[in-house]
């Protein structure tokens, strides 16, 4: 369970990073894990992301 959590978190790290490290996705045992993980980074810089635009364009509109 400490690996899986593991693997999550380094994905998740590595998702709002923007980057992935291939070795770790195809682990037989936490490579689902830190794909989770990465899947779920990406979405958090996604939206970090919209939201600082949003925030720009509604400062500039004001």
């Amino acid at each position: 369970m400490n690996d899986s959590l593991q693997a999550y978190t380094d994905g998740h790290a590595d998702g709002l990073a923007g980057h992935h490290d291939l070795e770790r996705v195809a682990d037989p045992e936490t490579g689902a894990d830190y794909r989770i993980g990465v899947a779920d980074g990406s979405v958090a810089a996604f939206q970090t992301e919209l939201l600082a635009q949003v925030r720009r364009l509604l400062g500039e509109a004001s």
